[in-house]
This record gives C-alpha cells, sequence and structure tokens, in this order.
C-alpha cells in the first residue's frame, strides 16, 4: 500500500490542484493518522493501520514552526498563495484549533497579507462554537459533503460518531451563511462488494438539492487523483465531472472541477 503521510505541524509548500501554491499545516502527529472519518480513498491509507503513538504539536509549536518557514520563504522571495490545515487527519480535532487559527492569521497579516488562509474540513466538529467561530474567520472554509446519502456516508467515508447525518451537517452548514466552500469527491468503483459510484443521477439530485439549501460562495468538486487504501475505486471522468460543475452553477453557485 502507498500512503502518504505528512510531516507536522508544517509541510510543503506544494503545488495544490484547487488552491495553488500551499504551505501546509498539520495539527495531527507525523507518525500516524487522527481523524474522525475514515475515508475508503484516503491518501493517508485506513485509521486502523497508522495508529499514531505520538501527540499533537502545541499552539506553540505550530506558531513557531510556521513563523520560521514564513521567514524564510520572505527572505527566498517565494511566498504561498495559501496556508493550508490539512494533513494526517482532521484539523478541527485539534483542542487549540481556534487560538491556532487566530495565530495563523495573525502572520499571515505580517509575512504574506495577500495569502489565504484554507481549511480543509470533514466537517464532523462545526457543530462546536470554537470551531464554529475559528471557521468564520478564515478565508477559506472548506468543508466536505461528498453525498446527501446517509448510507453512503456510512459505506464511503465512515465517520467515527454515529450521530453523523447528512440533515444535522446541512443544518450546520447553513449556519455559515454562504462563507463556505463544499468539497465533494465523485469516484466509481466497488467496496466491500458494494458499489460506490456516486456520479448516478440518484445521488447527484439529492446532493444538488442540499448544495442549494446551504447556499456556499463555491463548490470544488475533485476525483481520485493518488493511489487509495482500497484498490477497487476508480476515477470520475472528466465529462461527468463537467456535467456537474453545470449543474451546480445552473443554481447560481460558483463551481470548479479537479480531475
Amino acid at each position: 500500500m502507498s500512503t502518504v503521510l505528512y510531516p507536522s505541524p508544517i509541510f510543503g509548500p506544494v503545488h495544490s490542484r484547487r488552491l495553488g501554491v500551499s504551505l501546509g499545516i498539520n495539527l495531527m502527529p507525523n507518525d500516524g493518522k487522527l481523524c474522525s472519518f475514515d475515508c475508503i480513498y484516503c491518501e493517508c491509507g485506513f485509521n486502523k493501520d497508522f495508529r499514531t503513538s505520538t501527540r499533537r504539536p502545541s499552539r506553540e509549536e505550530v506558531r513557531r514552526a510556521l513563523e520560521n518557514v514564513l521567514q524564510k520563504m520572505t527572505s527566498d522571495g517565494i511566498l504561498p498563495d495559501v496556508l493550508t490545515f490539512a494533513g494526517n487527519g482532521e484539523p478541527t480535532a485539534h483542542p487549540q484549533f481556534k487560538e491556532i487559527i487566530e495565530d495563523t492569521i495573525a502572520l499571515r497579516d505580517a509575512y504574506c497579507p495577500n495569502s489565504h488562509v484554507s481549511v480543509l474540513t470533514n466537517a464532523t466538529f462545526i457543530s462546536r462554537q470554537n470551531v464554529f467561530d475559528a471557521l468564520m474567520k478564515v478565508d477559506n472554509n472548506i468543508l466536505k459533503l461528498d453525498t446527501a446519502d446517509d448510507a453512503y456516508i456510512k459505506l464511503v467515508n465512515r465517520p467515527a460518531s454515529t450521530d453523523y447525518t447528512v440533515q444535522g451537517q446541512v443544518a450546520n452548514m447553513k449556519k455559515f451563511n454562504g462563507h463556505c466552500i463544499i468539497q465533494t469527491m465523485f469516484m466509481k468503483g466497488i467496496f466491500n462488494g458494494k458499489d460506490v459510484n456516486n456520479v448516478k443521477p440518484e445521488y447527484i439530485e439529492p446532493w444538488l438539492r442540499a448544495v442549494a439549501e446551504i447556499k456556499p460562495r463555491q463548490v470544488m468538486i475533485y476525483t481520485i487523483d493518488r493511489e487509495t487504501p482500497d484498490k477497487e475505486l476508480r476515477k470520475a471522468s472528466k465529462e461527468e465531472l463537467d456535467d456537474i460543475v453545470r449543474q451546480i452553477e445552473s443554481l447560481g453557485i460558483r463551481a470548479t472541477a479537479s480531475y
């Protein structure tokens, strides 16, 4: 199994298909995963295969490491387009997430004021007030919603919480009043003998209704780009993604696709 585990707390910069030159901020340990989802397509592998034996970086460790990298990038004359919270698990699970966001915004303003702060989140903790407040402060609050079907979520995203429901997630996403970006993976294939092709009208149509209800400022759709822990998964086609983009745009919502 080919797996990507990211250094912690800072990695990159890397070129992101969706965000440009991205300096990564990983609030998880660098020796394994800590995630409230266990997605079958995750490039970091299945949770059970990559248990961590170390702790998360502290707020001060993140702040100091980020400032050191930004100082070097400034002296080199190369600045990031975006500071992106991502890595080996769910960033909003960090107990000091709100404070780390505040530090990051202050450092961005000091060293690279034209850069954006982005958070890639599976949205499982957006009902927490401190997480919600922090996400309201970032430029790109990117929330995952792979479908509007609870059974599909349980099969593909495999949330740790038994309380997760699409209806509850949509209700929480609406509270951002448009200050959010919806991110959705479209793919094909088989997992545990079940079809996981969500590029079908039976999945796309209710998902579009959920998107229309949330009213995000943008939707980012994408497909498999790197090796996945399950080997029976396949990419959605460019034509399929382009057709979904057209349907999103017909709702008056900006959309992009990464192939």
